[in-house]
């Protein structure tokens, strides 16, 4: 690696040249004087950041102790509770609060709908993230399964009539028309402030005027016409000479709809960045975004093409103006957690410098350049999703560490919003407490299932063996969990100001599953929630429609609050007399989903990948994923369920099959074949059977290791 010394910094020569080069200009920031900043600030929050990880490993520990001394005996809850609070684990609740955020943009504060997570790494993908604020529902339903049947390639009309039709039943129950039904309607016209709908020879409105906002075109002939509920766009193309709009009774030829209202640009669980090199990489495509000239060449159908940032929507609206919608979702940045280092920096004391800090200079270095062309936030403000945080101490840390970087940056106090990732049971036992912390300029909470679940295991390792994972999802904790952050997040004032999530659907290719199953989220009260891909956020955009996610809120903020007790119920399994066919298949599943993400990502540095499960099923795999199942395994290891022969020879087993899966992927490396010298194989190991001691049960010091590892053997 080529380093740069400066201000006592060994800075990687990629890195310092980015910032210089391309991060700096335009910004009116001098580059001596960012670096000595950038310098003074690192070298004060550093010792902090470390003390920090040091008391997570001293209360682990306690833990841990605890649990020993108590082996055989029944948990008490009460007990157990006191202990929490007389180790610091569970602070106390202070007063009631409610968040003080200003200038926000509406796609947090007061739009409710999907959620697009996609990493940073891969400008193709994170472009077309960005592009799926808009989306085609015809395309949507017409190839997935959410409509039955055949969704090949070449069109199918009655697939088409059953698309047109489901789309039908839908404008029906969200945008009524008076005495008749979109199914009839015949021609769509404009006159004085109404949409005029014709219907067996007679005139029909909708039902709520005020859902018509504007079109395009003629008004005796529209284009395309824009209509609105519970603050999303709808566009419906009219065309009598599209193939579809020619057969369409109102020449109807698409139906647009607003989908991925925001979208996470993830530095973290979904890539694998381990140096210099790589960092660069995913800061580069950040200040694409930012500066709006972000682009990728692609090729489809033979045809080569550039992708680039959509523009904004413009119509004429019902009183005769102009109107613009924004044509990209609102971009929030996701840096990395507070545990790990990165070798693009070295500290004067020979240490690698943290890589949150690190993410939060560059990221919000890259935004200045949005503050002045308003192609992301039209307030000001650059959005930070922070994950992996352990308590109230620790999102401090990250409030004085955003001051920091605004000071540094010359930028306003608060121009830097936080997102908390509720995905830490610290954090979820003392959410409020959290929320505390950055409570002016905090803009969103979530809950995230698996990593929740990994740290749920980790903390309580030594109190038992955890139960089979399909039962996770039924467990007390989880469910009060999900309801807790809801009621938390509702109490200290986050409706109409900052959004609530859910997480992740894991399986991309289950649509119609997804359709029956995600709209659990907006009647949860939550605001956003993750999707795996723009169809997938053009389909979830629905439920948002059916459900006003706002009084929803309304509803929920009179309800009793979760209970503590019911989070701090350890879910492991009671005296288990499982039999041997089950445990195994239990430790193949585990075993298959780690090495078919573990693969990839040290192989060919791929952090989020589709890996079929024992089924054959595709699900979403990146580190959180991970956590979990390494998590598992190495609990059942630790208690005995499993021995440690048993998991070799099924980690051997599984991936052969993961080779069998992989083997039309050119650049893949056989695992199987040299099982010995396999680098993805050893770090697999790695992660089940050195699980018991990893950092709160994290993945990435050993994947990094290993990537790097692989690194240096590719050069």
């Amino acid at each position: 690696m080529n380093t740069v010394n400066n201000n006592g910094l060994k800075i990687d020569q990629a890195l310092f040249d980015f910032i210089n080069k391309e991060a700096i200009p335009g910004t009116g920031i001098d580059i001596n004087e960012f670096w000595k900043k950038f310098a003074d600030a690192v070298n004060e929050l550093s010792p902090i950041n470390k003390r920090l990880l040091e008391k997570r490993e001293e209360i682990q520990k306690k833990i841990d102790d605890w649990h020993k001394s108590r082996i055989g005996k029944d948990l008490n809850q009460k007990e157990y509770y006191q202990f929490l609070k007389s180790i610091g684990y569970i602070v106390e609740e202070k007063d009631d609060f409610e968040i003080t955020t200003s200038k926000v943009d509406s796609e947090i504060s007061l739009i409710a709908g999907p959620q697009l997570v996609v990493p940073v790494d891969n400008a193709r993908y994170a472009l077309n993230a960005a592009n799926a604020r808009w989306g085609s529902l015809y395309d949507a339903l017409y190839g997935t399964d959410v409509i039955a049947g055949d969704k090949n390639k070449n069109f199918n009309e009655d697939r088409a009539k059953k698309v047109i039709t489901y789309v039908r039943n839908f404008l029906d129950e969200t945008f009524p028309i008076v005495d008749a039904s979109w199914k009839e309607i015949t021609n769509i016209k404009i006159k004085d402030k109404d949409i005029i709908f014709l219907s067996a020879k007679k005139e029909c409105f909708l039902k709520d005027k005020k859902q018509f906002i504007g079109f395009n075109g003629e008004k005796n002939k529209p284009k395309s016409i824009l209509i609105k509920n519970n603050n999303l766009h709808i566009d419906i193309f009219i065309d009598s000479d599209h193939k579809i709009g020619k057969s369409d009774k109102a020449s109807i030829s698409d139906i647009i709809v607003e989908s991925a209202i925001s979208t996470i640009i993830d530095n973290e669980d979904s890539v694998a960045a381990v140096d210099g090199e790589d960092k660069v990489k995913c800061y580069r495509n950040w200040l694409g975004l930012m500066k709006g000239d972000l682009t990728a060449n692609m090729e489809k159908n033979g045809k080569k093409f550039v992708r680039k940032l959509n523009l904004n929507r413009n119509y004429i609206s019902k009183e005769g103006s102009k109107i613009s919608l924004h044509g990209r979702a609102l971009l929030l940045n996701r840096n990395v957690g507070h545990l790990m280092t990165n070798p693009a920096i070295v500290l004067k004391d020979g240490s690698e410098i943290h890589e949150g800090i690190m993410d939060a200079f560059v990221s919000t270095l890259c935004a200045l350049h949005d503050f002045k062309n308003k192609n992301n936030s039209r307030t000001g403000s650059v959005y930070i999703v922070k994950p992996k945080m352990h308590g109230p101490e620790e999102v401090a840390f990250t409030n004085n560490l955003f001051g920091k970087v605004e000071e540094t940056l010359g930028i306003k106090k608060y121009s830097i919003k936080v997102g908390i990732m509720d995905e830490e049971r610290r954090t979820t036992v003392n959410l409020k407490e959290c929320i505390r912390e950055v409570k002016n300029r905090i803009v969103f909470i979530n809950t995230g299932f698996l990593d929740r679940t990994g740290d749920e295991m980790h903390t309580s390792f030594e109190s038992g063996p955890m139960i089979f994972k399909g039962e996770m999802k039924k467990s007390t904790w989880l469910n009060t969990y999900e309801n807790w952050n809801v009621d938390i997040g509702l109490s200290c004032g986050f409706s109409g100001k900052a959004q609530i999530g859910k997480g992740m659907w894991a399986m991309p290719d289950q649509m119609g599953n997804m359709m029956e199953q995600k709209v659990a989220h907006p009647k949860s009260g939550a605001n956003c929630a993750w999707v795996p891909s723009p169809t997938a956020a053009t389909l979830h955009s629905m439920h948002y429609h059916k459900i006003d996610v706002f009084k929803e809120q309304d509803k929920i903020k009179s309800r009793d609050r979760a209970k503590l007790d019911d989070i701090l119920k350890i879910p492991k399994a009671d005296r288990p007399n499982w039999s041997v066919d089950d445990i195994n298949l239990e430790l193949e599943n585990n075993a298959q989903g780690i090495l078919g993400y573990v693969v990839r990502w040290i192989d060919q540095g791929v952090g989020c990948s589709k890996v079929p499960d024992i089924n054959n099923v595709g699900l979403m795999e990146d580190r959180a994923t991970l956590r979990i199942s390494s998590q598992h395994i190495a609990n059942w290891l630790h208690h005995g369920i499993c021995s440690k022969d048993q998991v070799m020879s099924i980690m051997k087993k599984m991936a052969k099959i993961v080779d069998a899966q992989n083997e039309k992927d050119l650049n893949y490396k056989k695992m199987s074949s040299d099982f010995e010298n396999s680098v993805a194989f050893s770090a697999a190991c790695d992660l089940v059977f050195k699980g018991r001691v990893q950092p709160s049960g994290y993945t990435e010091p050993l994947l990094h290791k290993r990537r790097l590892e692989k690194k240096s053997l590719i050069k």
